[in-house]
């Protein structure tokens, strides 16, 4: 006798997960950054050019009054120092920085930011590469270690030195321990600074939210008070002091904004990195 057949489940079809659709820049980037990672006159022009770019930005963007110096000025005394500033908020530093007295800054070991060093390079800034601050067993592989002893040097010759508190793709606005460790080391203060134009655009997609600096507007540096590390300092001494340095960081970049903006931009949007384009 014949069995009745069983009615096959019907086959539902596969649904197909939506790609994010990556931004033209970006897509645009990846395609030409290993070809241009291999030739070294197209990283030159291309160095060339930001370089020349952010010089265009610092001259169409008068200091306003109230401004400070990253380097000489009311701290002249306590130099050399470490010049702390936030991811994304520090691209027009090179600009800005008098030449008086030399300067090493602190730069990712990665292929992006070799451009950076090219860059910095064409203001007669030094670079030492590595990333440090994040306690992790890759922290020796990303050179961090070895970047802080460079720096030492730097700062035991008279250099003045530059540091990104923040750590690369970490938790933005909240200083690591890197740049605290080596004001222990080094007995030099660090100088919680930030600038501000008044004209920018901000990368509101960027884990940084990084900020363009236009031209033709008006620009700010200011530096809150020098902080200093014992070198005796414990670990929960050196806690304090990575809080004490964030909350610096936070007061200068608030204080840079409010004196190129006239006051409207309050410090909640500018602790958490929110900041109005400017255009």
């Amino acid at each position: 006798m014949e069995q009745p057949r069983m009615a096959s489940p019907a086959v539902r079809p596969a649904t197909k997960k939506k790609r994010v659709k990556q931004p033209a820049s970006k897509t645009f980037w990846r395609r030409i950054r290993e070809p241009l990672a291999k030739s070294r006159f197209a990283k030159g022009a291309v160095a060339s050019l930001f370089a020349g770019a952010m010089r265009f930005i610092r001259l169409t963007n008068p200091l306003v009054k109230g401004s400070y110096e990253l380097a000489g000025g009311s701290h002249a005394d306590s130099e050399p120092l470490i010049v702390g500033l936030w991811h994304g908020q520090h691209l027009l530093a090179p600009a800005l920085y008098p030449s008086k007295r030399g300067l090493v800054a602190m730069v990712s070991r990665s292929a992006d930011a070799e451009l950076n060093a090219l860059v910095i390079n064409k203001f007669g800034i030094e670079a030492v590469r590595g990333s440090g601050g994040r306690e992790t067993r890759r922290k020796h592989e990303k050179g961090g270690a070895t970047a802080l002893i460079a720096l030492k040097k730097a700062l035991d010759t008279g250099k003045n030195v530059c540091m990104i508190a923040d750590i690369p793709h970490g938790t933005p606005r909240d200083a690591g321990m890197g740049i605290v460790l080596l004001a222990r080391l080094s007995g030099r203060p660090i100088a919680p600074a930030a600038i501000a134009t008044s004209r920018r655009k901000v990368l509101e997609g960027s884990w940084d939210k990084t900020t363009i600096n236009l031209p033709f507007g008006r620009c700010a540096i200011f530096v809150a008070p020098l902080i200093e590390v014992p070198a005796d300092a414990d670990d929960a001494e050196m806690e304090r002091k990575r809080q004490e340095l964030t909350a610096a960081i936070d007061h200068a970049t608030e204080q840079a904004y409010r004196l190129v903006d006239g006051g409207k931009v309050d410090g909640g949007k500018v602790a958490s990195g929110k900041l109005d384009s400017g255009i």
